[in-house]
């Protein structure tokens, strides 16, 4: 049972601090001239894939761990939602991250901020995906 409680932390981890970036974070970035914004999001970025990127191959991981133990199959679907934030990364955030990584900071503007909004309506789905496994490992946890 240990796997699935803390599956379960780490998916409430990933999902809180996804949270926090896309209804608390991004929207005040959006509020800054487009340079700052810029500057603000590649500051926030370099820290924030460590811990994201960590916390989503955990999540998966421990919730593989906790299905295999207990074969509740919330569990598995949980961790395939974990798994898919680096999927979904890879293939619908990350070419966002690299035009964005690639303008220098007095390139800031109109291409920039446009990126910026479209990154940050990406990042609440990822969010949703780090809501969903959270809720699930929660039904596994409180149903055994």
């Amino acid at each position: 049972m240990i796997f699935g409680i803390l599956a379960l932390v780490t998916a409430s981890l990933f999902a809180g601090a996804a949270f926090y970036v896309s209804f608390a974070e991004h929207p005040a970035r959006s509020e800054l001239d487009d340079r700052a914004q810029l500057q603000q999001w590649k500051l926030s970025y370099r820290r924030g894939a460590v811990m994201q990127g960590t916390l989503a191959a955990l999540g998966f991981v421990l919730g593989m761990a906790a299905w295999w133990q207990t074969r509740d199959e919330l569990y598995i679907v949980g961790a395939i939602l974990m798994g898919a934030n680096w999927a979904y990364t890879a293939l619908m955030i990350l070419p966002v991250n690299s035009e964005l990584k690639a303008i220098n900071l007095d390139g800031a503007g109109e291409d920039s901020h446009t990126l910026l909004r479209r990154w940050g309506k990406l990042h609440v789905k990822r969010t949703m995906l780090g809501i969903g496994a959270t809720l699930l490992f929660m039904w596994a946890f409180l149903s055994s």
